[in-house]
């Protein structure tokens, strides 16, 4: 009964102390900077606008599914050619499934770049 207790305690434990020393380090390293006469600007650099992660999950999420369908459909027509419906299918799933992310990848490029 007791490891029940510790192991959610530890788990929480380990997960603020990670959190703890990653800002208080953050801070040293900034102050540090501060110190030097290290010029504030460094601290927002890589914070440009940048297209939503919603966006992009509804985007790749949408064609995968669009990939798998044409998928299925390719894989019934090959199956019907005399091709073994155990590659047809999956061959084909995973073929325009990885097309579908790589269309989305460009995409999502796409999209950042417009912003």
């Amino acid at each position: 009964m007791a490891a029940a207790i510790l192991i959610p305690i530890s788990f929480f434990l380990v997960v603020f102390a990670i959190t703890y020393l990653h800002y208080s380090t953050r801070n040293k390293e900034r102050m540090a900077l501060i110190e030097k006469g290290a010029d504030a600007s460094i601290f927002v650099q890589g914070k440009t606008k940048r297209t939503p992660v919603w966006k992009i999950l509804i985007l790749n999420l949408s064609l995968i599914l669009m990939g798998v369908g044409l998928a299925i459909f390719i894989g019934a027509i090959l199956s019907n050619m005399r091709v073994p419906s155990e590659v047809a299918y999956p061959g084909t799933i995973f073929l325009m499934a990885g097309i579908g992310l790589l269309t989305g990848f460009f995409l999502t490029k796409k999209m950042d770049k417009e912003k």
